[in-house]
């Protein structure tokens, strides 16, 4: 594999780590606002679907042929990390947003250049190679916060459905963790 397939597989692999968060929950629970800043399955989805579609569209003169409006300037605050849209919708966006961003990796080499007017001056010019290490390290990022989300809904965790976490006895192994805990009050 190139250098270039590496990064688009890794990035690959977080995209669908994040995304299988979503299965078989209840429209109720994909929003569902579990951390003090309303951290929330679908609003990670959303948000990470509008990133992609800037930085491998918009930065790269690709323009993302749709508006988003919660990057619009009257938008509310983070209207981006949450979801009154239809969940279909959303994972619309999701593969519309990835079908343009894969569209830009495959047909640029990673020296191509981007502008990324919001990023430090010095830094307002990356390359496609920069940009893949940020959204593979952004896109595992947020499906780290959604693997521990998911847990609090249903107690799922890993990569992906069934295929990398050890089926220990988790009540066993918090409780003891919790006594290693109290042993430090």
């Amino acid at each position: 594999m190139t250098h270039k397939e590496d990064l688009h597989l890794y990035l690959r692999v977080g995209r669908d780590a994040l995304l299988w968060k979503l299965e078989d929950l209840s429209d109720y629970d994909v929003r569902r606002p579990l951390t003090p800043t309303g951290t929330n399955l679908l609003g990670m989805v959303k948000h990470v679907a509008s990133v992609a579609a800037g930085y491998f569209g918009d930065c790269f003169a690709r323009p993302f042929p749709e508006r988003l409006p919660w990057w619009a300037e009257d938008a509310e605050p983070n209207a981006d990390m949450w979801a009154a849209e239809p969940r279909e919708e959303v994972l619309g966006l999701w593969e519309r947003a990835w079908a343009h961003a894969d569209a830009t990796i495959s047909e640029l080499p990673l020296e191509a250049t981007a502008a990324v007017p919001w990023w430090p001056a010095e830094r307002q010019e990356p390359s496609l190679h920069l940009l893949l290490v940020h959204m593979t390290t952004e896109t595992h990022r947020h499906a780290g916060h959604a693997d521990i989300l998911r847990e609090l809904i249903d107690g799922q965790v890993g990569v992906r459905r069934g295929g990398n976490v050890d089926p220990t006895d988790w009540a066993a192994h918090r409780e003891r963790l919790e006594q290693v805990a109290q042993g430090f009050r």
